[in-house]
């Protein structure tokens, strides 16, 4: 099955999503995975192998300081590069609090110039300032005129879970009323929601039916762990405008495609989902 990842994190060791002891503690008991690492060759493989052409996310970066990111976003660049046909390219998180207005506006000029595929803005309120947050809005509006897409967290996240206060994560910053307002504020700003909205499901939905400039992502969780409202409207309302997210290497695509099928939805569906969306997405199709 041909899949287009639209959202998935470093399966290397310098790239891996989950940084310190606790966190990769919590890998078994949240996603029901082990840490392993692969080296950069070894990860673009096992994506040719499941015949996914992915977009990576280095999530931990948002909360690094800027010194420390660029060679990151560097590295990311470089391994685009190297295997095009594996790695489309990256969402980038830079953030105005950690990495303030001018500077971080600087570096996501930088990350867009750099020309290297396809390149996104994340935006993950956990641990920040709500998507909403005006400090924001210089961000926007260069995403706007360069044409790049903006990645919007809703729902809870498996970060700092179980760890006392949670890891200090707010989870209301991820409210989905934080991308409604973004939306509405931007009609010219292309979003993708990322992951499953619970416990705001039915309030996400809301959202994307009266907001047609965002997409859906599904990152994060297993298929059959879903809200019934998103289940059902996975293969009616939502149809054209949700998208494949992996979460590689949480889980595998082994795991995620067989479990997305013993969900019952037709090949129609599974093949909107898999892939079709995403190729009208990277396409500049709006639905």
């Amino acid at each position: 099955m041909k899949l287009i990842d639209t959202h998935s994190h470093w399966g290397t060791q310098r790239g891996y999503v989950l940084r310190t002891e606790a966190e990769l503690a919590q890998q078994k008991k949240t996603w029901n995975s082990e840490a392993k690492y692969s080296t950069e060759e070894e990860m673009a493989n096992y994506f040719r192998a499941s015949e996914a052409q992915v977009i990576l996310d280095l999530g931990f970066t948002k909360f690094a300081p800027l010194d420390e990111i660029k060679p990151l976003h560097d590295y990311s660049f470089a391994t685009q590069r190297l295997y095009p046909d594996a790695i489309i390219g990256n969402w980038f998180h830079i953030d105005p609090v950690f990495h303030g207005k001018d500077a971080g506006l600087k570096e996501l000029r930088r990350c867009i110039d750099a020309q290297a595929g396809f390149t996104g803005l994340a935006v993950n309120g956990s641990g920040s300032v709500p998507a909403s947050d005006p400090l924001y809005d210089p961000y926007y509006k260069l995403c706007i005129e360069a044409a790049i897409p903006v990645l919007i967290f809703v729902g809870t996240t498996g970060l700092g879970a179980g760890l006392p206060g949670g890891n200090g994560i707010l989870l209301d910053s991820c409210h989905p009323r934080h991308l409604d307002m973004v939306a509405a504020r931007n009609p010219l700003l292309r979003i993708v929601a990322a992951r499953p909205g619970w416990p705001w499901q039915t309030e996400t939905i809301a959202v994307l039916m009266h907001k047609r400039n965002i997409w859906y992502e599904l990152h994060g969780w297993s298929p059959k762990y879903f809200a019934p409202d998103l289940k059902h409207d996975i293969a009616r309302r939502l149809q054209d405008r949700i998208m494949f997210g992996g979460d590689y290497p949480l889980y595998t695509y082994e795991r995620l495609t067989s479990e997305w099928r013993a969900e019952g939805y037709s090949e129609t569906i599974l093949n909107k989902v898999f892939y079709q969306n995403a190729e009208a997405f990277l396409a500049g199709v709006d639905r």
